[in-house]
């Protein structure tokens, strides 16, 4: 039995799918059907049944899963450990963040780390989802969380304001006290007035349409859509953006840094660390939304 086996195993466990599954593994559909189905003509069980849903244990994939998952678990924290060992400022450091921190926020600080540390190579995973640090999904997470799960390291960057953002002639060309004139940019499940938008200043307005990247909403609202409720740093430098009164910037996230507690050592994810949390702390009054 190899670890390619089990990695593919678990990643059909956990997708359903043939094709979740090659996603996960970076490798084709028919590679991971042929794979598995090689595997259990090895093993002499059937571990999945191939349904039209997708694909199901068997009692014999039942009992792999338990032992492949204490293997996983087994072989990271090995390699965690090692990584933790590591004292050069060279190598990879794979981070993930949402598109908007990168985009409008870090990139002139992440550029320049590349400069000053020429040997070290980021590889920046943009996405909203969070990414498992203990299987080294990624090395460190830059995140809008309320509370970091308590196996990660790290601290608090900063807090982060919203306020209604839209357009000058959206303001002048639509009456903001009546909802048929009017709509919020929406973003998360589809409802006319989620929670959001009864929290707001205008809990009158109908949220259309879903737009769940904040660079989705922030071109939405320059192209005169709506009304979106963007995070300050990303409105208020925005030329084409006027905040709607009263103008008020409410904080909705906390913006963190976090690592495994395993790579505590690992000197160049300690410098990366310790880099964007001197650069945060020049934005604290954009992401608070202070107006100057």
């Amino acid at each position: 039995m190899g670890w390619d086996d089990v990695r593919l195993f678990l990643a059909l466990v956990r997708a359903g799918s043939v094709r979740g599954a090659a996603q996960q593994a970076r490798v084709s559909h028919s590679t991971v059907a042929r794979r598995v189905e090689a595997f259990e003509t090895r093993l002499g069980v059937k571990l999945f049944d191939r349904l039209p849903t997708g694909y199901v244990l068997t009692a014999a994939g039942e009992d792999l899963l338990g032992v492949a998952e204490n293997i996983e678990n087994e072989l990271d924290a090995v390699q965690r450990r090692l990584v933790g060992q590591d004292k050069r400022l060279a190598g990879v450091i794979r981070v993930t963040m949402a598109d908007v921190i990168a985009t409008h926020l870090l990139m002139p600080n992440l550029t320049e780390f590349q400069e000053i540390y020429p040997n070290i190579e980021l590889e920046v995973v943009i996405t909203y989802e969070p990414l498992d640090l203990t299987r080294r999904e990624a090395d460190v997470a830059i995140r809008f969380i309320k509370s970091p799960p308590d196996h990660l390291i790290g601290h608090k960057l900063a807090s982060v304001a919203s306020a209604a953002y839209t357009t000058q002639d959206y303001v002048k060309q639509h009456d903001l006290l009546d909802p048929t004139s009017v709509s919020w940019i929406g973003f998360g499940p589809p409802s006319p007035f989620p929670k959001w938008v009864k929290q707001s200043d205008y809990p009158h307005v109908p949220a259309r349409g879903t737009f769940d990247s904040m660079l989705l909403q922030l071109e939405a609202a320059r192209c005169g859509m709506g009304i979106a409720k963007l995070p300050c740093f990303i409105g208020d430098p925005d030329p084409r953006l006027i905040r709607l009164p009263p103008g008020e910037a409410r904080p909705d996230y906390d913006l963190w840094l976090l690592r495994h507690r395993d790579t505590r050592s690992t000197a160049r994810l300690r410098v990366f660390s310790e880099f964007i949390a001197d650069a945060v702390s020049n934005y604290r009054s954009l992401l608070e939304g202070a107006l100057a």
